[in-house]
């Protein structure tokens, strides 16, 4: 593999000489832009604004433009008596636990290579010293014109470096998170730890780029004069109304896809609280107008009782008067 730098990591008063290598490569497709009519390609000139013309890549140089729009030259000497001391070091500032390394912190990966035999044994040394310490190293070193972190870890028997981002230049998840309340049922928090659990883990050698291989297939069928392929319908998702079902349908999906028993034990649901006192709150109205009204039948009865007795009285008194009356004597 070809070196981007060289250099040297300083461990304490010990030096290593080494080359920095890329230790990623990129798999994108890339396009070039042509003239839609005539598929001509497109190209970008380089013009000199003063003298009106183009010019080649050797009468280049750098600038700096200062506020008033003044152009302040800088060549590739002055970049070079930068006082650094990470201009050609990789300076090890630290020794951290790896959990302490933020992931949104890292940024490209590279593999750092000993550079000749004497480099072998203080490389070896340093490798050895961060496998038993099961710590990373945090370094300072500069590349393409600015200083930057670093971090330095054992990857099979070589040592990798990853290039970190500055703790200010990573930005505060602010706005981010939802800014209404939501409760989680434990319910909902179960059936999300099943389907974690029936997804499982994946080799991560076992995943490819799906959208590489599609346009691989389509420029593929273009070359040869035949018609793109079609495109799969995209499943429909729908709008989510309710999450234990849709978790529920997520589980059973996966264990079918797995070959594995896809029933789903569902959840008791509790009735709403609101509901069962609605219901009740009018048997007890009903059992009340039953009690008022049996009460007022019975008052009633008493009454007409009261009147039947009253009467009996009085019609008894009349007869008994017409009895005891004396007949009067015919002369």
């Amino acid at each position: 593999m070809r070196s981007i730098w060289n250099g040297a990591i300083s461990f304490g008063l010990v030096s290593i000489p080494i080359k920095l290598v890329n230790a990623t490569e990129s798999h994108a497709i890339s396009f070039r832009q042509v003239h839609a009519e005539d598929n001509g390609r497109i190209r970008y000139r380089k013009f000199c604004e003063l003298e009106d013309r183009e010019v080649t890549q050797s009468e280049i140089g750098k600038g700096y433009e200062d506020a008033d729009g003044t152009i302040i030259p800088i060549t590739d000497d002055d970049l070079s008596h930068l006082p650094l001391p990470t201009a050609r070091t990789i300076e090890i500032v630290a020794f951290v636990p790896a959990d302490r390394i933020d992931p949104l912190q890292m940024d490209a990966a590279y593999y750092l290579a000993a550079s000749g035999a004497p480099a072998a044994k203080p490389y070896t040394l340093l490798r050895e010293a961060l496998k038993r310490s099961h710590k990373v190293a945090i370094a300072k070193y500069a590349l393409r014109g600015r200083e930057r972190l670093g971090m330095l870890r054992v990857v099979g028997d070589a040592i990798a470096m990853h290039g970190l981002l500055w703790p200010d230049e990573v930005r505060a998840p602010e706005g981010v998170a939802p800014d209404v309340d939501v409760t989680v049922r434990d319910k909902e928090l179960d059936l999300a730890d099943a389907l974690m659990d029936t997804l499982g883990e994946v080799d991560l050698a076992d995943l490819h780029d799906e959208y590489r291989t599609a346009l691989e297939e389509v420029i593929a069928a273009k070359a040869a004069g035949e018609a793109p392929p079609e495109t799969p319908e995209p499943a429909t998702g729908g709008k989510v109304l309710d999450l234990m079902a849709a978790l529920e349908k997520s589980v059973r999906a996966a264990k079918e896809s797995r070959g594995e028993d896809a029933e789903v034990t569902p959840m008791p649901r509790r009735p709403a609280a609101k509901k069962t006192a609605a219901k009740k709150a009018p048997a007890k109205k009903t059992a009340a107008k039953k009690t008022a009204a049996n009460g007022k039948a019975a008052a009633a009865g008493k009454t007409a009782a009261k009147k039947t007795a009253a009467t009996a009285k009085g019609t008894a008194k009349k007869t008994t008067a017409r009895k005891t009356a004396p007949r009067k004597r015919t002369a």
